[in-house]
């Protein structure tokens, strides 16, 4: 029978899966959020 406490214990994410986590904390694109702030910024001036 499979332990999983154990099998939990052992696992370590592949190197990909970190590299894409950080790719996508660290990306700067402009999103919808940005473009509203940034409409309702113009539209108060």
């Amino acid at each position: 029978m499979i332990d999983f406490e154990e099998e939990l214990a052992k696992f370590k994410p592949s190197l990909e899966v970190d590299e894409t986590e950080k790719a996508i904390l660290n990306d700067k694109m402009t999103d919808i959020t940005d473009i509203l702030q940034e409409l309702m910024e113009q539209m108060k001036k």
